[in-house]
């Protein structure tokens, strides 16, 4: 069985995380997402529309998804892998070159974003239509 691992925060969850979820599923058998806790975002300086328990539900009804886990500090991506048997680790390709230090412990790929959506995008047009 081929294990995936992707990382994000999965806010206001959109068509762009689905098809980042779908592509990981293509890829292996078994799909693991690491989502953000709430205290974990307060040191990036992130605020979540939903907390960490509602993105995990969340994440958890989609059928790409076969696992989900917290991610609670920058340094535990290599113990994740370890501890998940982790075959493929994958994320968007805004993130290319920032998770290379991985390939000993794993396969690595950057999978193309999907084009015209993201959080920071839902949460401007939100901000936008608030002020007028």
């Amino acid at each position: 069985m081929k294990k995936v691992l992707t990382y994000g925060t999965y806010d206001l969850l959109h068509w762009g995380h689905i098809n980042l979820l779908k592509r990981a599923k293509d890829l292996g058998d078994y799909v693991v997402v690491a989502i953000s806790t709430d205290e974990f975002n307060a040191i990036k300086n992130k605020k979540a529309y939903h907390s960490f328990e509602n993105r995990k539900m969340i994440l958890e009804a989609i059928r790409y998804v076969d696992e989900v886990i917290p991610e609670e500090n920058w340094d535990q991506k290599i113990n994740d892998v370890k501890k998940h048997n982790i075959d493929l680790f994958v994320m968007g390709d805004d993130w290319k070159g920032k998770f290379d230090f991985l390939k000993p412990y794993c396969e690595v790929v950057y999978l193309p974003r999907t084009v015209g959506i993201s959080t920071s995008q839902i949460k401007d047009e939100i901000y936008l239509a608030d002020k007028n």
